[in-house]
């Protein structure tokens, strides 16, 4: 099972009277990872809402009953990725961490060396991604669910949908190769990153020319060709501490 961190409900799991009646994983969970008591304060959200604590109520065979109190607001997510959509079980391995990393919106795009059949991959399915998203974001302790959009027609995409979508962004293309040293993190900070991690084999020579004249500017960590799963762990940690280590920079500090 997942590490549940933050426990989330669902809008419409709310019973008139306030209360909410967890039967399944996360009762589960609360029973046998946190060994919950009645009074017991536990941290939870509401999917794609706020954030707070619940206290344990009831634990009984018919449920964990509890009662949220939520009023805090969490960080929105702070990037937007374009993947390339991957092999199939690294797809699956990836969902819960891209929510967890605060990804806002995927766009599964077709390119060349993709192969016809990922897009019949039941991992491109929301019935099958959704709890893989629900379950990195209480992993991470947030709320807001990633969107899912599937792009099959890569030039139609980038020439048409590419602007309305994503306007105001810092557009970066990953790519093995030279390394490009590191974006740019003033732009990072100022505009929402849009990360473009290719497929296995690499973007084709076209594409990559086709997104560098729509924006993209490249953005590599070295030669080595890695997994589309660790390419965009990798290149997310780096966005994110980019954005940060620029602020702490501006930050001033004291002098005690």
């Amino acid at each position: 099972g997942c590490a549940m961190n933050r426990i989330l409900f669902e809008p419409d799991e709310f019973l008139a009277d306030g209360t909410v009646l967890l039967t399944d994983t996360r009762a589960e969970h609360l029973r046998q990872v946190l060994r919950a008591d009645p009074g017991q304060i536990v941290a939870t959200g509401t999917l794609n809402g706020l954030a707070g604590v619940s206290r344990v109520l009831s634990i009984g065979p018919d449920g964990v009953r509890l009662s949220p109190s939520h009023d805090v607001a969490l960080p929105e997510p702070w990037l937007d990725l374009l993947l390339a959509v991957p092999r199939p079980k690294v797809l699956k391995r990836l969902w819960p961490q891209l929510a967890a990393l605060g990804v806002g919106r995927v766009v599964l795009l077709n390119a060349a060396k993709v192969e016809k059949c990922y897009f019949s991959s039941r991992w491109i399915e929301p019935e099958s991604y959704r709890p893989l998203l629900i379950e990195g974001l209480m992993q991470a302790g947030l709320t807001r669910l990633p969107e899912v959009m599937v792009a099959p027609r890569f030039k139609p995409f980038v020439e048409d949908d590419l602007e309305r979508l994503f306007p105001e962004t810092v557009r970066l293309l990953a790519h093995p190769g030279a390394p490009t040293g590191l974006p740019p993190c003033d732009s990072v900070r100022r505009m929402r990153p849009l990360l473009a991690v290719g497929p296995e084999g690499g973007w084709t020579d076209y594409e990559t020319q086709h997104l560098l004249s729509h924006g993209f500017h490249l953005f590599s960590l070295g030669e080595r060709v890695l997994r589309s799963d660790t390419a965009c762990i990798a290149l997310i940690a780096v966005l994110e501490w980019c954005k940060r280590r620029i602020q702490n920079v501006e930050r001033p500090t004291s002098n005690h």
